[in-house]
């Protein structure tokens, strides 16, 4: 289920670096984001980049299939798997209700600031969210009940060939730019390379590997992949967002702008008050309002966006019904907080929906750049202390649930399975990569004794920090042979985060170590982390039944040295990376399978992080002057994406 960020996004899942609770510009993963500001899945608006969470068994069926469904000349679909369920005459998305009322203004909240309209280059500031998908729209967009599908939209067809080494886009020629003018090749193209010179990482490094371009009519455009060895970079290339050549200036891409962009998508930005709100108003003139694709979508009027800097305020907002949907990130807020007015007269109404589909990770990551977290030791040592049994109980209600692989809860997580031959075979050439343990499946997080004090978990992170040359010197834990001791900072980028990362340093305390908490304003919490100017910080790593091209910006080698990349730890392991290139090149479920858990266990094996936790619901509150699609309000299906666009506001 995925919401509240409106409309609807069209990246690949991506890590997100927080703050965890409004999940912030383009990883926020980028594709492409908790008290706790760390429920997952956690919420964003900004640059809003969605999953769809789905089972992998949907994905399984299409692999036989994967290569027919190719080299078919033009269609209106692809999926990375087999074929789009629905057909070329669909008359509207199986979520969506056609006849849906259009009318009336949407209110929502975030949590944080902006100082910027360009969602697309990492030095352009703090961009404002609800731009992706409202304003901006990409060549195709996602089915939202298919694990990853796309159908056209201003790219009318597309067309691959079998081993997806070329792909053409067909453009719709009714498709406009909200100033009027035709969408051509030149646009796309224009987009394209200016995306890959100065775009964000997850547009440069796939992009990357593109060939040539070329565009032989204005209507179309065509990508030799030749060499790239990866089916999912013609979908990748399919959610690249829409430019105006003629009314983008690429020198001053890389600015920060409150100027309102020109481009595709079914809204304008009406109003802007920076840091505070953003108001987007439908355009009358929304060249695709009428297409199947966009039929029971973009419903309400206007779409106000209200900014705060604190996360009670924006509760407390809800409540009096100045806002019109809420996600709950607080575990405890939930429980015993939702028992007011408007709630017990109807006003608002609340749900916890079941969430299904890879959970991915979460965790405060450790900047391996760092000298003091070059050892492996070191980094499994503090995060033994994150006593999570005890933080669940006493805190939280027992809400949540421990994070212990980066595809939870899914046939690609490797937690408690022994490696098979597949996975074996491709680990073969990295014999250190992965410990016997996690090769076996029989590691997981550490239990605590749930005290707050566990003596056992605190002997084994002592004795591993021995074995890394460390000691305890009046009562710090010290280098041996320097005398320099083990203290760090842990940034964070709001009080939910700051009360959890306080937690987890008074343990680390107990050993001697130092961890400083430093809470930080978001421009400077976005900065600091686009330079990987931190020692540890919170990340999220979202999951999705097809992990692709975002685990090259999460844990590539490349990607950890380029600024604004989403490799936060600062992974360079040629043992991922092959991992890595053995999911992209997969031709088979089971080999796509393999991949996946051989990756995990690398990363496992790493400890780039200290896992945390997350929810097993999605823990939802709105008013009841919205209305929603049947499907919707059944929650049938807990792998149903939850997405605004398809709402809207009940006539009086």
């Amino acid at each position: 289920m995925t919401a509240p960020s409106y409309p609807l996004p069209a990246t690949k899942a991506r890590a997100y670096s927080g703050p965890p609770g409004t999940i912030r510009r383009a990883i926020r993963v980028g594709d492409d984001d908790a008290a706790s500001a760390f429920h997952y899945p956690v919420r964003m608006l900004r640059r809003a980049i969605r999953l769809c969470l789905v089972p992998l068994v949907a994905v399984a069926a299409g692999w036989a299939t994967a290569s027919r469904a190719d080299d078919a000349g033009p269609r209106h679909g692809i999926a990375m798997l087999g074929s789009p369920e629905m057909p070329p005459d669909f008359d509207h998305l199986p979520y969506a209700n056609p006849a849906a009322p259009k009318g009336g203004k949407l209110t929502i909240g975030a949590q944080g600031t902006f100082d910027s309209l360009n969602p697309f280059n990492v030095r352009a500031g703090s961009t404002a969210q609800g731009l992706e998908g409202a304003v901006y729209q990409r060549l195709m967009t996602r089915g939202l009940d298919e694990p990853f599908t796309l159908y056209g939209l201003v790219a009318q067809t597309i067309e691959t060939n079998a081993d997806r080494s070329r792909v053409t886009f067909h453009l719709d020629p009714r498709a406009r730019f909200s100033d009027g003018a035709p969408v051509t090749s030149d646009d796309v193209r224009f987009a394209f390379d200016l995306l890959r010179e100065k775009g964000r990482p997850q547009f440069r490094g796939p992009y990357s590997l593109v060939k040539s371009v070329d565009t032989p009519d204005p209507l179309t455009v065509s990508f030799d992949l030749t060499g790239a060895n990866d089916r999912e970079l013609p979908l990748i290339l399919a959610l690249m967002p829409v430019l105006s050549k003629a009314r983008t200036d690429p020198a001053a891409f890389v600015n920060s702008t409150l100027d309102p962009p020109v481009a595709t998508g079914p809204y304008l930005v009406d109003k802007v008050e920076p840091g505070q709100s953003l108001t987007l108003k439908r355009n009358p003139n929304y060249w695709a309002k009428d297409l199947p694709i966009s039929r029971g979508l973009y419903n309400f009027d206007e779409i106000r966006i209200e900014y705060y800097r604190d996360a009670n305020a924006m509760y407390e907002s809800f409540k009096a019904g100045l806002l019109d949907y809420r996600e709950e990130t607080n575990p405890t807020r939930w429980l015993n907080g939702y028992d007011f007015p408007a709630i017990r007269d109807g006003r608002a109404a609340k749900a916890a929906l079941p969430l299904g589909g890879p959970k991915g990770m979460q965790g405060f990551a450790f900047n391996t750049r760092r000298e003091i977290f070059a050892d492996v030791r070191v980094r499994e040592a503090l995060a033994d202390m994150f006593d999570f049994e005890w933080i669940n109980a006493d805190l939280f209600g027992g809400l949540y649930r421990r994070d212990q692989s980066f595809f939870d809860e899914s046939s690609l997580a490797s937690t408690g399975k022994a490696a098979d031959a597949r996975e074996r075979a491709l680990l073969a050439k990295w014999p250190n990569a992965v410990r016997a343990d996690i090769l076996e499946g029989t590691w997981k997080p550490p239990v605590s004794d749930g005290s707050g004090r566990d003596r056992a978990l605190a002997r084994r992170a002592v004795a591993l920090l021995k074995d890394a040359g460390y000691i305890v010197r009046n009562g710090a834990m010290t280098r041996a042979t320097t005398g320099a001791p083990l203290d760090f900072e842990i940034m964070v980028g709001d009080r939910a985060q700051e009360r959890l990362a306080e937690i987890y340093a008074d343990s680390l305390r107990h050993i001697g170590v130092k961890a400083r908490i430093h809470l930080v304003d978001e421009v400077q919490y976005q900065r600091r982390r686009q330079k990987f100017d931190f020692d540890m910080m919170p990340g999220l790593w979202l999951a999705s039944a097809s992990p692709g091209n975002e685990q090259l910006t999460r844990w590539g080698s490349r990607s950890a040295s380029r600024e604004g990349s989403f490799n936060l730890a600062g992974a360079r392991d040629p043992a991922i990376d092959a991992m890595i290139a053995a999911l992209l090149a997969a031709a088979s479920r089971e080999d796509f399978e393999a991949a996946a858990r051989a990756l995990d266990r690398v990363l496992l094996s790493g400890f780039y992080i200290v896992p945390l936790f997350h929810a097993g619901e999605q823990w939802t509150a709105w008013s009841t002057k919205l209305a929603f699609p049947e499907r919707t309000a059944r929650f049938a299906s807990p792998l149903f994406p939850f997405t605004l666009d398809t709402w809207w506001r009940k006539r009086p």
